[in-house]
Formats: C-alpha cells, sequence, structure tokens
C-alpha cells in the first residue's frame, strides 16, 4: 500500500518545536568540527534550558523574549556562581545567533540582543605557587620511572603552558627535544598551535623517556602499564605529589596560569603571550596582567622615595 502524498509532505516538513531547534544546532556545530567537549558543553546546557521554558510553556525559539532568557538566568543564580551564569549565556547566544543565520525568520528580532550578560567578577586568577611546585618536585627524586615521569610532566605542564587536555593529547612526535618545539595539535575550537620546552624541561623528558621505547605516533604521557594518561590520572598525580610533599593541592589549570604570570612578569609582550597560550582574545591576560600590576605596585611600596625619605 503507497503511503498518501499528504503524509509525504508532513515528513517533509521541518520540526519547528524548540527540541528540533537544539539537534540542528548540534548537529552544524558537529559538522563545523567544533571540539567534542564544546559539543557536550552545548548539548547539557541546551537541555537544560529546554527543559526549563518548555515547563513555562513555551515551546518554540521564535516564542523566547529577552524577559523570559533574564527569568532563566536568574533563576541559575540560585545554584550557580557568575561564572556558570556566564557560560550558560554565552551558550544561549550562539544558539540564538546560530537560529538567526540558519532561517532568518521574518519579523523576528532575536531576543539575546537586548538581554546583558551577566557581571563576571575580575579577581586575580590563582596560579600555582612556585615554592609549591619545588617542594613537589623534591619528592620526584627518584630515577625510576615514576618519579621520572611525574617529575616531566610537572615542570611540562608549566614550562609548556598547554591546557591540561592538549598536554595530555601530545604524542612523541609532536615535540622537538632539539630546540623544545611543541606542536599543539588538539587546541581548543580545534585549533593548532606551537609552544615550547625550556632546557631543564626537556633534560627531565629526557630522563623519563630513557624509560621508553616507542614511536613517534605514540603518546608522549603514559601510565605505568603503557596506556595513554586520562585527565583523571594526570590529576591523581598533581594529588600525590602535594601530598607527599605536605603542600596543598593545586588546579591542573594552575600550571597554565603560572606559566602566563611568569612570562608577564619577565616581559614577555600580550601578542606573543596570546598566541603561546592559544587564547582568542586578550581578556583572559588582562586578568594575569592584573597580578602583575600588583607586583609594580608592592614594588613601588618598598622603593618609593619619597615615603623613604619622610
Amino acid at each position: 500500500m503507497s503511503t498518501p502524498v499528504s503524509e509525504q509532505l508532513t515528513r517533509l516538513v521541518p520540526e519547528t518545536g524548540l527540541l528540533y531547534s537544539v539537534k540542528s544546532f548540534l548537529l552544524d556545530g558537529e559538522s563545523r568540527r567544533l571540539s567534542p567537549r564544546t559539543l557536550s558543553f552545548y548539548r547539557d546546557e541546551l537541555r537544560y534550558f529546554r527543559q526549563w521554558v518548555e515547563a513555562k510553556g513555551v515551546q518554540a525559539v521564535e516564542s523566547l523574549t529577552p524577559d523570559l532568557l533574564r527569568r532563566y538566568l536568574l533563576h541559575l543564580g540560585e545554584t550557580r556562581n557568575p561564572g556558570g551564569q556566564h557560560a550558560a549565556y554565552r551558550t544561549l547566544r550562539a544558539f540564538l545567533r546560530w537560529y538567526q543565520r540558519e532561517y532568518e525568520p521574518e519579523g523576528w528580532r532575536n531576543p539575546i540582543a537586548k538581554v546583558q550578560p551577566p557581571k563576571l567578577q575580575e579577581d586575580p586568577l590563582p596560579a600555582l605557587p612556585l615554592d609549591c611546585l619545588r617542594k613537589m618536585l623534591a619528592t620526584c627524586a627518584g630515577r625510576g620511572f615514576l618519579d621520572t615521569r611525574d617529575k616531566a610532566i610537572l615542570l611540562g605542564l608549566l614550562d609548556s603552558g598547554c591546557r591540561a587536555n592538549e598536554f595530555l593529547s601530545l604524542n612523541l612526535g609532536d615535540v622537538d627535544l632539539g630546540v623544545g618545539t611543541v606542536m599543539v595539535r588538539k587546541g581548543k575550537g580545534g585549533k593548532s598551535r606551537v609552544t615550547f620546552l625550556g632546557a631543564k624541561a626537556r633534560k627531565a623528558l629526557l630522563a623519563y623517556l630513557r624509560h621508553r621505547q616507542a614511536g613517534s605516533g605514540e603518546p608522549l604521557w603514559v601510565t605505568d602499564e603503557g596506556g595513554r594518561l586520562t585527565y583523571a590520572g594526570l590529576r591523581q598525580i598533581v594529588r600525590r605529589r602535594a601530598l607527599k610533599a605536605g603542600v596543598p593541592e593545586s588546579s591542573l589549570h594552575s600550571f597554565r596560569r603560572a606559566f602566563a604570570i611568569g612570562a608577564l612578569r619577565s616581559g614577555v609582550d600580550l601578542v606573543s603571550l596570546q598566541r603561546l597560550l592559544g587564547h582568542a582574545d586578550l581578556s583572559v591576560i588582562r586578568r594575569y596582567l592584573q597580578q602583575t600590576e600588583e607586583d609594580l605596585r608592592v614594588a613601588h611600596q618598598k622603593g618609593s622615595p619619597v615615603d623613604n625619605l619622610l
């Protein structure tokens, strides 16, 4: 029995509900090769948003209003900090801008255009204390696989400025031990870039690699069983070394912050630092810069000729 033409046409008409729009947005992101992490983040944020607005009786994108979006952000403020609210806002902005480009609905005005993002606190970002790192390195004094690996990891995380996931994605062939070039092939947003390891970090890396017999396509950082080190595994290494050294546990991202602040204090220009870190803009680096300005304030306080004169 053939399918009626009317039913065939109905199947060809795209759904107009919020769920269908979200699925199309994610499909578009996948086709543009957004990172799995970004797609997962968008999926989770939009699922939570969709559930909230549908509970309010809203089923379509074009029924969203600026007032509804503001009430959603206020709702998030009950359980999230400003950073979490801002992340939700950025997701909604990306989704609604995509919808506007994709469908070009006649007479529709994007409601996000009238909604201001939640204000973020511009507090200085905490960096890994170098005294703590020295004590952690002191626990890696042995010459066995684990000690040499962990020492190379601690120094490599700091000296390369890599994000943890970028660091874990490195293969042996991505590092030139002669000049210290590190090719980051899986950076944020799928972008590649080059960063470097200094002489001391490369020396530690060579000591670790003496325990390895592997080709250039194999993981740089591995477990004692030879598998690629995971994020949880890296977190455990830092936690274990901090505990053994008797210092507070630092986040993996604090190594990257310490690299940025150290580079600024040593006079590295902002554009070079932006390229080394793989930042799309200078906004985060300006937050690091606040801490180096505080260094200058303290230095002036100590050396003020007028204060020391009177």
